[in-house]
């Protein structure tokens, strides 16, 4: 008796700790394992442990499922390609003005304190400013919305004005209307001021005068500005690749420059601008602008247009990319200038390099000496397959980069340091 007395006193002095391990042991000596899961102690014993217990844990990390971790999917070619967006279309809604309070002033012994009520705060408006340091208009959403402005409160208080919203876009935007151009934000910090927010409600403390003692007006706040505005992002780029589609441009941009557009052996590849920066070892940088392949009749709108003549307008100099592989590549020089000169007048006349690309080819030899009889300006033979000669590009390129930052260029203004 004293024996089985002293068991169970013993018994009742056990830790959960240890007892957990003991019905553990128990566990993995009946199934015969190594490893066993928690989840096969019933959950009656783990309360019955456990119970009244914070401290004690009755979960088995080293059983827990490891996770590996999943192999990522190669992206395409494609969708890696980082293009930015020059076009967007946007609807503006200015901040509502809030409404004023209508009350009166109570307090002890203070029986007719009259009005008191506050006015309403104003709507936010909504900006557009140039920054420098964004290059596309990616980032713009669709619908932008202002902040509203608080409604007034009693014991003269007024409501908060609503906080502007600022809009960054590069530059180089145009901002339109109806097809009419409002705004050309070209310089850093430029700002354009698109809508504005309403004007707060006013509260009856303001319309207290002698001959109205106890005003009961309150009037709501305005409804802000609405407004749907068009931008379109012409490129600042300094230098620009014009030709036809499939004549190397995007190959041309990746051996020169840090940018990766996307690259196939069938025509118009790009459908959207790329700029890559060619850096120098002075720290210099030049931006040249992949634009899309220029057809016969673009000035007309036909293929990609309008839509990507405007980019070259931008550009301080040309280079025109011409295809030898064709059976007489300075025809294209000739439609090209046309198409520009046809956009604007003068256009083609900029400070310029004429790029023969496709050098590797047995054919493009004979071609090259045609083409440099027929046309005074610098014919610079390249291969952007094969990295051949691009060096002697790329010396032109700072050449005609140092000119454009002595006024030597286009003479528009105050050079773009990109």
């Amino acid at each position: 008796m004293l024996a089985t007395l002293s068991r169970v006193k013993s018994a009742r002095w056990l830790s959960p700790d240890t007892l957990l391990g003991y019905i553990l042991a128990r566990e993995v000596r009946r199934k015969e394992s190594s490893l066993i899961s928690c989840s096969s102690i019933p959950a009656a014993w783990r309360r019955r442990v456990t119970g009244g217990f914070r401290d004690v844990s009755t979960s088995c990390s080293l059983l827990s499922k490891v996770r590996e971790n999943p192999k990522k999917r190669e992206l395409s070619e494609k969708k890696l390609t980082r293009y930015f967006v020059d076009h967007r279309r946007v609807k503006l809604l200015a901040g509502s003005g809030g409404k004023g309070a209508c009350s009166f002033h109570s307090e002890p012994r203070k029986e007719w304190g009259g009005p008191d009520g506050g006015n309403g705060g104003d709507g936010g408006s909504i900006m557009i400013k140039a920054d420098k340091f964004v290059k596309s208009l990616a980032q713009v959403v669709p619908i932008y919305k202002g902040a509203d402005g608080q409604s007034g409160g009693n014991k003269n208080c007024y409501g908060k004005n609503g906080g502007p919203t600022c809009i960054s876009v590069p530059l180089g935007t145009v901002v339109k209307e109806d097809g009419e151009t409002v705004v050309d934000l070209s310089e850093h910090g430029q700002e354009y001021l698109a809508v504005f927010g309403g004007a707060g409600g006013k509260g009856n403390r303001f319309f207290l005068s002698n001959e109205n003692r106890a005003p009961m007006t309150a009037t709501p706040g305005v409804t802000g500005q609405e407004r749907v505005l068009q931008l379109e992002l012409r490129t600042m780029a300094h230098a620009g690749l014009v030709g036809f589609p499939n004549a190397g441009k995007s190959s041309l941009l990746r051996a020169i420059s840090n940018a990766r557009p996307a690259v196939a052996a069938y025509p118009f590849t790009t459908l959207n601008p790329h700029v890559g920066i060619v850096n120098y070892r002075d720290h210099e940088q030049v931006a040249v602008a992949d634009i899309p392949g220029i057809i016969r009749g673009a000035h007309l709108n036909r293929g990609l247009g309008i839509s990507f003549l405007r980019h070259i307008e931008r550009c301080p100099f040309l280079l025109y990319v011409l295809d030898l592989s064709t059976p007489e590549p300075w025809t294209q020089l000739q439609h090209l200038r046309y198409e520009l000169d046809q956009y604007e007048p003068g256009l083609s006349q900029r400070p310029q390099a004429i790029i023969a690309n496709k050098m590797d080819l047995p054919e493009a030899r004979e071609k090259i000496e045609t083409l440099k009889s027929l046309v005074t300006q610098r014919v610079i033979p390249v291969s952007a397959l094969t990295g051949q000669n691009t060096e002697e590009l790329i010396l032109h390129l700072r050449e005609l980069y140092d000119g454009y930052l002595q006024g030597e260029g286009s003479g528009e203004g105050k050079p773009t340091r990109w």
